[in-house]
């Protein structure tokens, strides 16, 4: 069980660091954008990356209990949450929706490449990273359509 607390706290903590260089511009710098008209309200995305990154605990932490946490999985795992975190930096911390849109075909990459390796170990492990594949998918399009309709904010 303290494997469980391990994982989710470690999810929840890069969740967190993204958390505090988010804040400061979505109050100011985020606001100023162009956003489409499909753009989610701001109170959204914290209930939703929370339970995206408990999920990713969860997960983790079922490979991990199979002693499969190791090599490519492990890996793969440690790569997409170092690469959540550095896209809040890029988008938010840094003003760079250019960048932060590379960035995170990158992550949705990563994230596939999780998925696949955890379900040879458990599919349960891969079903619940489904909804963050998917979550990325849309932000990675929002991410393309703030940066297109702010081309000269980069």
């Amino acid at each position: 069980m303290i494997q469980l607390l391990i994982a989710v706290v470690l999810c929840l903590g890069v969740g967190g660091i993204g958390g505090v260089m988010t804040a400061k511009s979505v109050r100011g710098w985020y606001l100023t954008l162009r956003k489409p008209s499909w753009n989610p309200p701001s109170w959204l995305f914290g209930p939703v990356w929370t339970t995206l990154y408990v999920m990713m605990g969860v997960s983790a932490w079922l490979v991990w209990r199979e002693g499969a946490f190791v090599g490519w999985s492990a890996t793969a795992f440690v790569v997409q949450l170092a690469l959540n975190g550095l896209w809040s930096y890029l988008f938010f911390y840094r003003h760079r929706p250019d960048l932060a849109f590379i960035e995170i075909i990158a992550l949705w990459a990563s994230i596939l490449a999780t998925i696949l390796l955890f379900h040879r170990v458990s599919a349960m492990a891969s079903y619940l990273l489904w909804p963050y594949l998917a979550w990325v998918s849309f932000a990675s399009y929002l991410n393309f359509t703030i940066w297109r309709l702010n081309p000269r904010r980069v």
